[in-house]
Formats: C-alpha cells, sequence, structure tokens
C-alpha cells in the first residue's frame, strides 16, 4: 500500500535522474534554501532522521518547528532534545519476538470486531519482515547427519508455531515470511532486504526515493547501520505500534562521533575491533545516543566488518552505530547482488541529499572520541559481560583471577574431586596453570582412556550469531585455522561441543568453494543449521556424563562462542563463565579445550607425534585470508542464494494452513494461545491512578538484564513452566525452549523473572527465580505474584543500575505486566526494556537524590505508595512514601519515567496496544455514521 506523506509547506519535494528514471524525494539543501535552517553539517545518522521530518511534515504531528530544531541541534553543539515523531519505513523481525507480535495482531482481530470494527482494520501498514531463525537447536552436533537431524527437531517442535506463521503470512497484508534454513535475520537483512535507499508510490501515484530505516524487534538489528541504514531494535510492543502506523516517539537524540584512524594490524580480526570499541563506548557511556563512525580510518574498514561494529551496537549500549555511505557502500550492495539501478540512486541520492561520506566529510558530533586500529589487539570478552574486554595474553590470567573470585571462601583446594565411574581407569590429574589450589577437578571416563575436567574447561566452541558469521574474513579465517589443524592432524578436545551455524547460506557457499567445510568438518565444526543457537542459550545438550560431572564437582565450564552475548545463564545452565571471541579464536581454543593455557605462548595442544603446536603455527595471514575472500566470496553466489528466499525447503511448503481473517485458536495448542490483554476492554481509556500499599515482588541488583526478566532458554519440570507443560501431558523432551513458547502467556509468565541465575536481594544468596509470598515463606515468583494478585495487593519491583539492559525482549515487560507489577523503581534503565514497560502499562520510576535501594536499606517486607500520579506529567517527579516493618516510613522523590506526551496516552490507556485498538474502533465507527 502506498506511503502517505506530509504536504511539505516548505516546498522541499524535488526530483532525482539515476539509474535511467526519475523519482521525487525530499531535499535537505531545499530546507535550507527555504530558510528553515542550516543543516549541511549535521551527522549523516541526523540527516535520514531530519528527512523523515520532511517527508512526513503535515502541520500536526510533525511540523515546520520539529525541521528548525535540528539546525538549532548543530548551533548547540549537538543537543536538542526535542520530542519528535518519527516512522520508520519497515519492520524486521525473527520468529522468537515475532511470534508473539503476530500473536497480538491476531488478538487484536479479535478485539476489534469485540468494539464493532473490521478484523481487516488490523493489517501492518509498514512492510514487514519475519525470518524464522530463533528456532534451531543444537541437539545433533560433529557428524555429517547434524544439519538434518536439528532440522528435522526443529519442524517436530515447531510445527504448531510454523502453522499460525503461515496463516499471519495468508491473512495479513504487507507481511512476509522468510522459512527456516534460511539464515539470521540480520544477515538475511544486510545481503538481501536492505536497500540503503528505498523508493516506494505515495498517495499521489509517483514514485518516491528516500532513506531506507527500520526498526526491529531484535536488539541487532542495528547491524545495518553498516549498510548506512538507519535501524535499531525496539520491543515487539512499540514494533507493533510502528507497523500500525504508530510514529515512534522519540528525543532528537545525541550523536558521539567515532573518529577511526590507522588500519588493523597482522593477526588481528574484526572481531578484536569491535571487542575495543565496545569496551571504548561503554567506558564512554553511550545510552540512549546515536554513534556514528567517520575519519581515514574508514577508508581500510570493510562494510563485513562496519556490520560487526553495528551489531553490537546494543553491547556498547548505544541506539544505533551508523556508517554514512560511501564507495564501500556501493562495492557491497554490487557484491551482494543489489540492482545496478539502485546502486546509481543511492550515490546519486546521497550526493545530493548530503548523506555522503567523502575526503571532506566533518560534521558536528555532540561529542567524539578516537581510537587508532593499529593500537587494537587481539583479545575476548567475558566472562560475563560483552564490555569486560581481555587482551589475548591476559585471558589465561583473567581466569585465574575470576576463578579464585569465585572460589574465596569455599573448598576449592585441589582434593575437590569426583569421579564419574564408567569402564576403564581414569588418568591423573595433571596441572592447571595458574591453579594456586583453586580450581576444582573431576575425571569423565568416555570408555576411551577418560579424561579430566576442571575449572576452565571448555565445552563448547561455537562459531555462531549474526555478529561474525557474516564477515566472510573471520570465517575463512576460522576455516583456514581449521585446515592448519588438519594438516598437522590435530582435533577438538573430547570434551568440547563444536558447532558451526553461519548466519546465511552464502557462508556455506564460500566455505565449500574454497575447500575449508571440509577442513572445518574434519575437526568437529560440521553444520548444525541456519539461525542463532548457542548465542542465545540454543546450544542443546551436553554429553550427560559431561553435564552430571559439572553440576556434581560444581566446575566453573567455559563457553568460548562468536556471538555478541554473554550474560549469565543465557549460553547453558552448565557453563558459567562464557568468552566472546572471534571464529578462529574459537577453534584455537576448541583445539586448546582449556581456559587456563595462554594461547598467545603455551603450546596449544600436539601433533600425533607429540610435537607442540602454537598459534602462530595455525593462525593464518591477512593476505592468505583476503586472496581467499577475493577467489570465493562472489556475486553470484548471493544472487543464487537468495532468488528463492520466500520459498523454503520442501518442509516449509508442506506445512498447511486455513485461510480466514481471524484466527481458531487451537484450545489445547501449548505454543499458542490468545493472550488476556484486550478481554473485556472497554471502549473508554482510563485514568493513571496513584499506587497504594503495593508489595515488593523482588529487590534486584545492578545490570538485570532481560535475558534475567524475560525467560529465556531450556528449563526443567519442577518449575512453573515445567508444571504447566507437565499438567497437560506434554513430555520433558518436549518441553523445547521458552523462546520458542512465546506465543503463549501462560508459559511466559511463569518464567518471568525465573532465570537460574537472578538473585533477589529479599532472599540471603538464593539463586533463580524466588521471593517471599504473603505468608512470608519463600516461594516461585510466579506462585506469590499469583498469591497477591488473589488478594488484590498491586506489586512493585526495585532494581539497580542499567535495569533491563540487553536484549529487545517484549516479554520482559509483558511477563511484568501479568504479575500484576504495577511499576518498576531502578537507578536507570535501558532504552529498549523502559519503552517497552511504558508500552504495557507499566510504570518506569528512577531514584533521586542519591537514593538507591541500598540506601533505603530495603529488605523486601516493605509496603510502597506512590502518589501524584492522577496529574502526572512526563519525566514529573512524584513523593514515595516507603512503610517499613517497624511501623516507621520514609518519604523519598521518584523520576516517573513517562518521557513524552504520547507515552502518557499509552499508560492511560493500559498500553500501546490498545492505544491503537481503541484509534481505530473509534474510526471505525465515526467511519460508519
Amino acid at each position: 500500500m502506498p506511503i502517505k506523506v506530509g504536504h511539505d509547506s516548505a516546498g522541499t519535494r524535488k526530483t532525482l535522474t539515476a539509474g535511467g528514471a526519475s523519482v521525487a524525494y525530499y531535499s535537505i539543501p531545499a530546507a535550507e534554501a527555504a530558510g528553515l535552517g542550516t543543516f549541511s553539517r549535521l551527522p549523516a545518522a541526523l540527516k535520514v532522521v531530519l528527512e523523515n521530518m520532511l517527508r512526513f511534515e503535515d502541520g500536526k504531528t510533525v511540523t515546520t518547528d520539529d525541521i528548525r530544531a535540528f539546525s538549532d541541534w548543530a548551533d548547540q553543539g549537538g543537543q536538542n532534545p526535542r520530542e519528535i515523531a518519527y516512522r520508520p519505513a519497515r519492520v524486521l523481525m525473527q520468529d522468537f519476538t515475532g511470534v508473539p507480535a503476530v500473536v497480538d495482531l491476531a488478538a487484536m482481530r479479535d478485539g476489534i470486531v469485540a468494539l464493532g470494527g473490521n478484523a481487516q482494520q488490523i493489517n501492518p501498514l509498514n512492510p514487514v519482515d519475519l525470518v524464522i531463525d530463533h528456532s534451531v537447536m543444537i541437539d545433533e552436533f560433529g557428524n555429517p547427519r547434524a544439519f538434518q537431524m536439528n532440522v528435522d527437531r526443529e519442524y517436530e517442535r515447531n510445527m504448531e508455531r510454523y502453522t499460525f506463521l503461515k496463516w499471519g503470512q495468508k491473512a495479513f497484508d504487507n507481511f512476509r515470511v522468510v522459512p527456516p534454513g534460511t539464515g539470521i535475520c540480520h544477515q538475511v537483512n544486510l545481503e538481501y532486504l536492505a536497500q540503503t535507499v528505498w523508493t516506494d508510490t505515495d498517495q499521489t501515484g509517483e514514485t518516491v526515493a528516500y532513506p531506507d530505516t527500520l526498526v526491529g524487534t531484535d536488539s541487532h538489528t542495528t547491524m545495518v547501520n553498516g549498510l548506512a541504514v538507519l535501524g535499531w531494535g525496539v520491543g515487539g510492543i512499540e514494533a507493533e505500534a510502528a507497523m500500525l502506523g504508530q510514529p515512534v516517539s522519540m528525543l532528537i537524540p545525541e550523536v558521539i562521533g567515532f573518529k577511526l584512524t590507522g588500519a588493523m594490524r597482522e593477526g588481528t580480526t574484526a572481531t578484536d575491533l569491535v571487542l575495543k570499541v565496545v569496551q571504548m563506548l561503554r567506558q564512554k557511556g553511550v545510552v540512549g545516543k546515536f554513534v556514528e563512525f567517520y575519519g581515514p580510518g574508514l577508508d581500510t574498514v570493510p562494510l563485513a566488518d562496519r556490520a560487526t561494529i553495528g551489531n553490537m551496537a546494543p553491547e556498547y549500549g548505544a541506539t544505533c552505530g551508523f556508517f554514512p555511505i560511501d564507495d564501500e557502500t556501493l562495492r557491497y550492495l554490487r557484491l551482494t547482488g543489489r540492482d545496478e539501478d539502485r546502486i546509481a540512486l543511492v550515490e546519486a541520492y546521497a550526493k545530493e541529499n548530503g548523506m555522503w561520506r567523502g575526503p571532506d566529510y566533518d560534521p558536528v558530533y555532540t561529542d567524539t572520541l578516537e581510537l587508532d586500529m593499529g593500537d587494537v589487539v587481539p583479545a575476548i570478552s567475558g566472562p560475563k559481560r560483552p564490555q569486560d574486554h581481555i587482551a589475548l595474553d591476559r585471558a589465561a590470567a583473567n581466569f585465574a583471577e575470576y576463578v579464585r573470585g569465585q572460589r574465596e571462601g569455599k573448598d576449592a583446594g585441589p582434593t575437590a574431586e569426583i569421579r564419574w565411574e564408567g569402564e576403564g581407569g581414569s588418568p591423573e590429574p595433571r596441572d592447571i596453570p595458574g591453579d594456586e589450589g583453586h580450581h576444582k577437578r573431576a575425571f569423565v571416563d568416555d570408555g576411551k582412556g577418560g579424561y579430566q575436567l576442571h575449572d576452565g574447561s571448555v565445552v563448547i566452541a561455537s562459531i555462531t550469531s549474526c555478529t561474525n558469521t557474516s564477515n566472510p574474513y573471520v570465517m575463512i579465517g576460522a576455516g583456514l585455522v581449521a585446515r592448519k589443524a588438519r594438516e598437522l592432524g590435530l582435533d577438538r578436545k573430547p570434551w568440547v561441543k563444536t558447532s558451526l551455524a553461519p548466519g546465511s547460506q552464502v557462508v556455506s557457499a564460500y566455505l565449500e568453494a574454497a575447500g575449508l567445510q571440509e577442513d572445518l568438518d574434519a575437526i568437529g565444526f560440521n553444520l548444525v543449521g541456519y539461525g542463532c543457537t548457542t548465542c542465545i542459550g540454543n546450544s542443546g545438550p551436553l554429553d550427560p556424563a559431561i553435564s552430571k560431572t559439572i553440576n556434581e564437582a560444581d566446575l566453573i565450564a567455559t563457553s568460548v562462542l562468536s556471538g555478541n552475548r554473554n550474560f549469565e545463564g543465557r549460553i547453558h545452565a552448565d557453563v558459567r563463565a562464557n568468552y566472546l571471541a572471534s571464529p578462529p579464536l574459537v577453534v584455537i581454543y576448541a583445539l586448546a579445550g582449556d581456559m587456563n593455557i595462554d594461547v598467545t605462548k603455551d603450546p596449544i595442544a600436539q601433533t600425533p607425534d607429540g610435537k607442540d603446536v602454537f598459534l602462530a603455527d595455525l593462525w593464518p595471514s591477512q593476505a592468505e585470508i583476503a586472496d581467499l575472500v577475493e577467489r570465493t566470496v562472489t556475486r553470484e553466489s548471493f544472487q543464487s542464494k537468495y532468488a528463492d528466499v520466500f520459498k523454503g525447503d520442501e518442509k516449509w511448503q508442506q506445512v498447511e494452513t486455513t485461510d480466514s481473517e481471524t484466527y481458531d485458536w487451537p484450545p489445547s495448542s501449548t505454543y499458542v494461545q490468545n493472550p488476556p490483554y484486550f478481554r473485556d476492554m472497554g471502549a473508554e481509556p482510563g485514568e493513571i491512578t496513584n499506587i497504594e500499599g503495593a508489595r515488593i515482588l523482588a529487590i534486584l541488583g545492578d545490570m538485570v538484564t532481560t535475558d534475567h526478566i524475560s525467560p529465556a532458554g531450556s528449563f526443567k519440570e519442577t518449575t512453573p513452566a515445567g508444571r504447566y507443560l507437565v499438567d497437560r501431558q506434554v513430555p520433558v523432551r518436549e518441553f523445547n525452549s521458552y523462546g520458542s513458547r512465546r506465543g503463549n502467556h501462560e508459559v511466559m509468565m511463569r518464567g518471568t523473572f525465573a532465570n537460574i541465575r537472578i538473585r533477589n536481594e529479599m532472599l540471603d544468596g538464593v539463586e533463580g527465580g524466588y521471593t517471599l509470598g504473603p505468608d512470608g515463606a519463600q516461594t516461585s515468583i510466579f506462585d506469590a505474584a499469583m498469591a497477591y494478585q488473589a488478594e488484590g495487593t498491586p506489586l512493585v519491583i526495585f532494581g539497580g543500575e542499567q535495569y533491563g539492559a540487553g536484549s529487545s525482549r517484549d516479554w520482559a515487560a509483558k511477563g511484568t505486566n501479568l504479575l500484576g507489577v504495577k511499576a518498576v523503581i531502578a537507578e536507570n534503565f535501558e532504552r529498549i526494556h523502559r519503552s517497552n514497560l511504558v508500552g504495557m502499562g507499566v510504570i518506569p520510576f528512577e531514584f533521586t537524590g542519591g537514593d538507591t535501594r541500598k540506601s533505603l536499606g530495603l529488605k523486601g517486607d516493605e509496603t510502597v505508595s506512590i502518589a501524584g500520579l492522577d496529574s502526572v506529567t512526563p519525566q514529573a517527579e512524584v513523593p514515595c512514601t516507603i512503610a517499613f516493618a517497624d511501623g516507621s516510613t520514609k518519604t523519598i522523590t521518584l523520576r516517573c519515567r513517562i518521557d513524552t506526551a504520547i507515552e502518557k496516552e499509552y499508560i492511560e490507556h493500559g498500553g500501546v496496544l490498545h492505544y491503537v485498538l481503541r484509534d481505530l474502533a473509534s474510526r471505525s465507527a465515526i467511519a460508519a455514521e
């Protein structure tokens, strides 16, 4: 359906001819000529937002004052936090976050019918692409059957979800599904969907060119910033609103300029660069800000490396990490099979509208920082935060320090050993470098002589995630390490679960063309699937003997993965220390099998004839990598692999579904259920009311991520979610993961705040989703919340710094809402989760005046009342009275993080979807009169 542009009162609409065609566009130089301000020195990322204002200027939602505000931004040193209404061109989803979004759309169709409207009013107004990439689990690995067996299990587990998504593809306009086994959404977006400059017809029938922009239901949507496409992750709730025509309410952001100079030196990779960038920007503090990369160093940074840096914007806390259009952008568009006319349009448009990065590119930034890429060293990050950068030559020592910290005060001496009994004898314990009596050891007998496990044994080595598998330089590098290892007769250590999950089928094409897949197969890195695997906790089970040994001996097992997240409890329940590394280093650690080995100087392994093998014997040169990339990564391979991207394999084509406007919810389904958000919803909104006599459900610490809050990964039959499935005769083997069951609110609300590593400070030293119930006894958070709901008692959550960091998990907010939580009070919030809470009708508050949960001495038995909400304004300060168990009270001041006027309306309606639904129903009623 055509885009509806504004009325262009300033006369900025012009015509551009490129690629043999003429198109309309909205000109930033013309806005200057019309006297709306001076925009020439705005950063390219901000010019994209400015163009959005020009195109949608209508005198109401977007005004000429909004446009002038961008000139003021430049005049005021890169600051002017004016609220604006921004409309992205399209929406990108993956299936974990996309299924609940489609569930909500289906429920909204039911809801609007109940309000007297038409089901067809609920349709995406902007194009939506959903890529099924989060459902493959690594059950099988290290053999030629792994890919097909994992695919078969994926369909067995997820047929209910896939049937539902196929129904959605038929039922909704403007909605496409990329089938499973194609690739990771961000890589498919980068390699195929994104156009850098988008075209569409407007309400007059004329073709309009404008910057390709999007929001996505996955935080790593920012990867496409490397292709000069402005996009970032939002919660599923906010994405649904954008799909339905609601603008994204935002403040004109600060833009931090990151100047790159110099060039990467021999032996370093794009991963090393991005891990350094993450560390620097986290230290700088860029939460809620745009980061734009510039400087002469960009001339040597290929687009694949730029995409790697853009991908990890959530890890350095920025809204996006943007790279302007330049010659490298055009080269990549050509390499990946984009149409030549489109490439010509991208170049002409960028130059005409001041978005081209040439030698004289020198915009105004809010602030800057600089990195000489020649200073970047090989590195990893961990063991539990992406920003914890460790130079590779310090990795072993750093791990030893981590173990000492974990073991301090515990019986962790060398006698803390457990044997896993089996056939044959066990080997003698070997020395652990840096042990000093802190490391625990245990033995596993595999029937072949056995092996020792200890703190630091690498039990998972996974080349996974969109972050690095999109980059042919590091993937070819990993293949060359495998080739050299194979030539020397090396293999992965027997306790290491190895896997290769590329971001797209193109990766397999060039690995096979280079002959490197055979080398990777030879040391256990067989293809396990195309999609997000270990990086989101879809690691699959470890060998039962290894799992039992780790748990009985309380070992600190480790993983090394080429992903972007390594939060506690995320990768695997048996693995406590997780490290992010480049794909070549993942192979190195699979061969070493031990984090205690200093891979920069110690022998990594031995050849069959007993010769030590060192890093230098295995590491390829940049020239070797570049030569193979040049020969095997071709335009033809991209065109071939994406020729039928929406068709899918035979299994997808055989998925059957029905044709109907509304969904026939299967009552027995444990994957897809009609959510309760719109039941008994009236036509009019309510009012924001004060919170009185609320009890505390949890007191949480700093850096509580959405992985801690939102259900993710596997779960046991003893958990509330597990008991729910067992009661419905679902065998444990068929539990699948929380992520795969995001379409069932009954499972998800039972898993909210149930992460195995979450620590509720109301309890002493207890990990997991527990709290105190109304009777004062320890119970699960879900059971306590249901008991409080039965009493009619509202609930609040207290948190520390960076509350809600990490992935854009809408269920972190949805689950909070369904548990009956009315407010979350923290020191500060990460951007996406704060927005999601508002979108679900939960009010975020921040402490003021130096107050914290610690300074207040909260124990969890207090009651909380918050006044001033019945007349609250955006970002107002309101009084909060805390009544302590001894009868004393204290009143503190909180800042209400309802940030904008439209967000206040969302809260009044009970959430953004309720707001949209009532608005559409109202329009339908007016049209019927």
